[in-house]
């Protein structure tokens, strides 16, 4: 998402989660500025302005992005130079508008690298990367500059300026004090040569991963579908005659694909063909492969924090989210992988049990665990999965996410005609979103549902505008981002109880976007391991009773979900939990203790195979993200050794979850609503969110309700 004008531009470079760019070669001479370039322009039309979608070209961003930098280079060099004294209003305000020419232009960039990739982009992606990165350095940089933001601080500590405006200063100080604003001449030249060659490693990282999602296709004949869905057999036929393969079915090298086919395909080998594809990305051993790339990342994220004085990347990276340490967050996991792994155990064992009793004499490995686990779903709980995903209909979950947004936010969702407002693709669709009670215009919520080639897997939400009053109220403008397989012609879209957890999950951002009420662009940014947390909460309104009795229909009968599968469903809330918990906390862990580790000399492959044996990893799963292909942490920097942060967020998200079972009107309950929108969504990072929390729950969290929610053992009490 975007945070803030000039640090909108960092996104890009060093922090933002980015897909694919291919190393192009740089040219001698920078492309010509072009002053009416579209995508430097103020959005025009209806609902405050919206992209110019439509308009858009791949040949108009690197004009864009050289002219746009050295527009708010000029900028820079105005608040650097002033002669008058250092202010709030002369310096720090007048930062908050800096760059403003490239913030649109960053709204097109991140949908052609994201939504809309190309060769023709990857190639402009890898020659702008380094110039970003030269960028980014000559503003962190300015000695003149961090001089007059420094007179600000300091003033501040003695005489501390409105609450709004003293958190923009603590935040700006922070951020240029930890890029190397205060290193002498040579390590300042150091530290930006590093930059820029991870500006060029991450683009190469992303690309690797794009091009194995893209490459490694599994097609099957007709002899091949037993145990697959009628739905699923659709629209795999349809992929596969869109890619020229007529008569056959694609399981494509994507999550959404891939998760299905392993959980209801008989064919155990062409389950170990799938599972091996997918956990291969970024690990083939050949000019796609990110095992030397990641070692070389790592040294030279050491190599620059260790330039600040710092001992590693970790506790460099920590010190401003709210586990502070390397140690806190290493705390918290390593309180939960035991309970984690002795559930695998138990889970393992009850799928052993099944395959033995079916006459299967097979050993449960990494390709079987999906597809054991949900024979023992139908023999525990008496739940087909699939059965249940006939009453997820896609467009009946969009409804459920306003019904949700209605109830605690007070939002209304209408959706635009078609044409109104240019989008990028024809499946995204918009919504002008409104307040029930005034009818006032808050912003447009874009979703773009289905996966395609050229778009990065996963699921995620960004912003093309966010919310501030600092030049005049600005209206949001907001997309949801997913990788549904698209269902055959006249089908309804069915998707698992997970993905729609996810859904529910990315509405939660989108949610914390439209509810902004900050004055300032710095203060619409986040802390990693708190920012998810508004977005696991949402998740819980999946399973509330309103919005199963409402929206969960059966895609052919309309029939309401009946009651019984719904007790089902919850009776087995906690299943698999061994499962979902260890997947994720492995990579997490395997994410601190790379960057804790010494890069010197380190071998990826074995310290992850080394690693996994040290903490008794059940070697019937595997982590949720490979290190070769887990893009979070090694595509950007957004969440290097903050991939812990999810699992932060859920003690956070458990504990306040109890406070609405707690309440009279359940989670419904409009007193603790209110406090949630007040406390947890509107203030963005206006506030520390330590002390938000303390304000919407009356104490600080505790782990026992994270793991009360996953049928963990609780043995202790604070």
């Amino acid at each position: 998402m975007k945070k803030n004008t000039l640090y909108s531009i960092l996104a890009c470079t060093i922090v933002l989660f980015s897909t694919s760019c291919k190393k192009g070669t740089e040219t001698a001479e920078p492309a010509k500025p072009m002053s009416d370039n579209i995508l430097l322009k103020d959005y025009t039309g209806p609902y405050g302005g919206v992209p110019a979608f439509d308009k858009m070209k791949v040949d108009q961003i690197e004009s864009a992005v050289i002219e746009g930098m050295e527009k708010g280079l000029e900028d820079i060099d105005a608040i650097a130079n002033n002669t008058e004294a250092p202010t709030f209003e002369n310096t720090i305000e007048a930062m908050e508008r800096a760059g403003s020419g490239l913030d649109n232009v960053f709204t097109y960039y991140g949908i052609f690298s994201s939504n809309m990739s190309s060769p023709e982009f990857r190639e402009v992606q890898g020659n702008l990367a380094p110039k970003l990165s030269d960028y980014t350095s000559k503003i962190n940089q300015n000695e003149k500059l961090f001089k007059r933001i420094k007179s600000v601080y300091d003033a501040s500590q003695s005489k501390p300026l409105p609450v709004d405006q003293q958190r923009v200063v603590d935040l700006i100080y922070k951020r240029f004090e930890m890029n190397g604003a205060e290193l002498d001449a040579t390590k300042k030249k150091r530290y930006a040569e590093i930059n820029k060659e991870l500006s060029t490693l991450y683009n190469k990282f992303g690309d690797n991963v794009l091009h194995d999602e893209e490459n490694y296709i599994t097609y099957l004949t007709k002899d091949q579908l037993d145990g697959l869905s009628e739905g699923f057999i659709k629209s795999a036929a349809k992929i596969a005659t869109d890619n020229g393969k007529e008569g056959q079915y694609a399981i494509t090298n994507t999550r959404s694909s891939m998760d299905p086919f392993l959980t209801y395909s008989t064919n155990r080998e062409l389950r170990k063909q799938v599972w091996t594809n997918y956990y291969s990305r970024g690990d083939n051993g050949d000019e796609f492969d990110n095992n030397t790339l990641i070692a070389d990342i790592l040294k030279l994220r050491r190599e620059r924090v260790e330039l600040l004085g710092y001992k590693n990347y970790a506790e460099w990276r920590l010190q401003d989210r709210m586990a502070k340490t390397p140690e806190n967050a290493m705390g918290l996991m390593e309180a939960v992988w035991p309970a984690a792994i002795a559930r695998v155990k138990e889970e393992v064992a009850d799928m052993q049990a099944v395959a033995d009793a079916s006459g299967n004499k097979i050993e449960i490995e990494s390709w079987d665990y999906r597809f054991y686990a949900e024979k023992v779903r139908q023999k525990k709980y008496d739940l087909d999965s699939d059965e249940v995903k006939q009453y997820l209909q896609l467009d009946k979950l969009t409804q459920a996410l306003f019904y949700t947004a209605g109830r605690l936010f007070n939002y209304k969702f209408t959706p635009v005609e078609a044409g109104k407002v240019p989008v990028f693709h024809e499946d995204v669709k918009v919504w002008d979103v409104t307040d029930l009670a005034s009818g006032k215009h808050i912003g447009l919520w874009y979703l773009d549902p289905f996966a395609r080639p050229g778009k990065r897997s996963g699921a995620w939400a960004t912003t093309y505008r966010s919310h501030t009053t600092f030049d005049g109220p600005k209206t949001v403008l907001a997309s949801n981002n997913s990788n549904f397989v698209k269902a055959a012609p006249g089908e309804a879209v069915l998707i698992s109880w997970d993905d729609a957890q996810t859904f529910f999950h990315e509405f939660g951002h989108a949610l914390h976007f439209f509810s902004s009420n900050v004055k300032y662009p710095t203060l619409n940014g986040g802390v990693r391991d708190y920012t998810e947390f508004q977005s696991q909460l949402l998740e819980r309104w999946l399973s509330t009773d309103e919005v199963i009795n409402q929206f969960l229909v059966h895609n052919k009968t309309g029939e309401p979900i009946p009651a019984s599968l719904v007790a089902k469903i919850k009776k087995a809330s906690t299943f698999n939990q061994g499962f979902g918990t260890t997947e994720y906390l492995a990579s997490a862990l395997m994410d601190m203790k790379l960057h804790l580790a010494d890069p010197e000399n380190i071998d990826i492959d074995k310290f992850e195979r080394e690693t996994l044996v040290e903490l008794n990893m059940p070697k019937e799963l595997p982590m949720r993200h490979r290190t070769p292909h887990f893009g979070h942490v090694f595509s950007g920097e957004g969440y290097a050794t903050a991939y812990y942060g999810y699992m932060w967020a859920d003690v956070l998200t458990s504990d306040a979850s109890e406070a609405f079972k707690d309440a009279p009107g359940g989670f419904y309950d409009k007193e603790v609503a209110d406090k949630l929108v007040k406390y947890l969504f509107a203030p963005r990072n206006s506030m520390d969110p330590a002390e938000a929390f303390r304000q919407f729950r009356g104490r600080d969290a505790k782990i026992e309700a994270l793991l009360r929610d996953r049928g963990f053992p609780v043995t202790t009490e604070n």
